[in-house]
């Protein structure tokens, strides 16, 4: 396979490592092209990061189309990775349907909240845009694979998982994401900061069966959930996030949610900027003899986050709380998967957050090169079989956990345990 990846930012450059820290056993992949605005990046990453070979560096303009479809006949690329943030992806996605590449990305186009009641009532969702285009994708014989990234991505495939395997009926299928990250000033921003203002001060999104999707307020419901991997509790609360677009579409459940631990003077800082009219992102201001969105002047003047970053301690958790039946049974499970930040930075030169994005795409790139993955249209990971993935994750160096909750079932699976001991 002939990939093609956009952006040699975090994600672009944690799966570049992560397919050659893989070494021979990535004999799927004939060549990785890095394209990146910035050539001297994407050159580095190839070059010296990657130390060439299959990996070649090229230029692109992520909103120039013919830049796009230029790059992917040069080389004739049969998979284009979206690497870059969700603003250029309809460009990105439209261009790989019209030359023919499989196109893949990690975060999908962009929402519009309700202008009337934007805290109640869902508009335009994340993923509407590309999932409209599905009966275009199949009929051109073509594949795209959207939201493939850990959260969502990888969480997706664990609701899959528990779906085949887990349980005879789900009722909830709730993301849940946190950390124990810490570190002298590392800021406010552990990832891209164009991404976080946008998912955080979005309405987010629930979906419930009967009720369908619907908004509530910034930060709504927190809870404090408890994570493994020694992180403890850490209170998460609703963020506009994928799964919730995603999970409904393929399996049969009650209800889906996103929460995320967003640290209260981060979420206060959030909410400051909004009230200032600095998380504007169309709406461009003059700036000397240039024109430029407030929110993209913050991307310019914070702190780089993958600089701060590189002095955080700590580990990540992202991972999919499921609860429905099993046997009659009530039943409650948290599949998971654990990173260490320094640990990260050590293996792929990038924080555990970008290092956990790149291994789902990377393992999907595999199961899609193979023939394993393979479906005509629009598609989300919770779409294909997650055997062969979960399997390959402690390949990849990623491996997955489960944690078996407090439930009836859980109490009868002690109970059988205890029993089989005694014997």
């Amino acid at each position: 396979m002939k990939i093609l990846i956009i952006g040699a930012g975090g994600v672009g450059t944690s799966m570049a490592t992560v397919i050659k820290r893989m070494g021979k056993e990535i004999d799927w992949a004939e060549k990785v092209v890095l394209a990146d605005y910035n050539f001297d990046r994407a050159k580095e990453v190839a070059d010296k990061i990657c130390g060439g070979g299959i990996f070649v560096a090229e230029k692109v303009n992520a909103r120039d189309s013919a830049n796009i479809e230029e790059i992917i006949k040069k080389h004739e690329i049969d998979m284009t990775m979206n690497a870059v943030e969700p603003e250029f992806n309809e460009c990105i996605f439209d261009t790989c349907l019209k030359t023919g590449s499989m196109y893949m990305d990690a975060a999908m186009t962009l929402s519009t909240p309700d202008p009337d009641k934007p805290f109640e009532k869902a508009n335009i969702k994340l993923g509407d845009y590309q999932f409209d285009r599905h009966e275009d994708w199949k009929k051109a014989g073509n594949m795209a694979l959207l939201g493939m990234g850990v959260e969502p991505g990888m969480a997706d495939v664990f609701a899959r998982f528990a779906d085949k395997h887990l349980f005879d009926e789900i009722d909830e299928v709730n993301v849940r994401d946190g950390d124990n990250y810490d570190g002298e000033d590392v800021g406010y921003f552990g990832f891209s900061v164009w991404t976080t203002i946008e998912e955080c001060l979005n309405p987010p999104v629930v979906w419930e069966k009967g009720k369908g999707f619907f908004c509530t307020e910034n930060f709504s419901e927190p809870e404090m959930f408890n994570f493994p991997g020694g992180i403890g509790d850490v209170e998460v609360i609703n963020v506009e996030h994928e799964e919730v677009l995603l999970v409904p579409r393929v399996i049969d459940c009650n209800r889906v949610t996103f929460k995320y631990g967003v640290p209260k003077e981060t979420r206060d800082m959030l909410l400051y900027l909004k009230d200032l009219g600095l998380s504007e992102k169309t709406k461009k201001i003059k700036v000397g003899d240039s024109e430029i969105t407030p929110r993209d002047f913050l991307v310019k003047v914070i702190p780089s986050p993958v600089e701060a970053t590189m002095r955080m301690e700590g580990k990540g958790c992202a991972g999919t709380w499921v609860t429905g039946t099993k046997d009659g049974m009530k039943r409650s499970v948290y599949l998971y998967q654990v990173a260490d930040n320094q640990d990260c930075i050590k293996k792929y030169t990038t924080n555990a957050v970008v290092a956990q994005t790149a291994v789902g795409p990377v393992i999907a790139l595999e199961l899609i090169a193979k023939g394993i993955w393979k479906m005509e249209g629009v598609y989300g990971p919770e779409s294909f079989d997650p055997d062969p993935f979960v399997e390959r994750l402690a390949k990849y160096e990623f491996p997955a956990g489960i944690r078996e909750m407090d439930s009836e079932y859980s109490d009868h699976l002690n109970e059988k345990a205890f029993q089989e001991a005694v014997k």
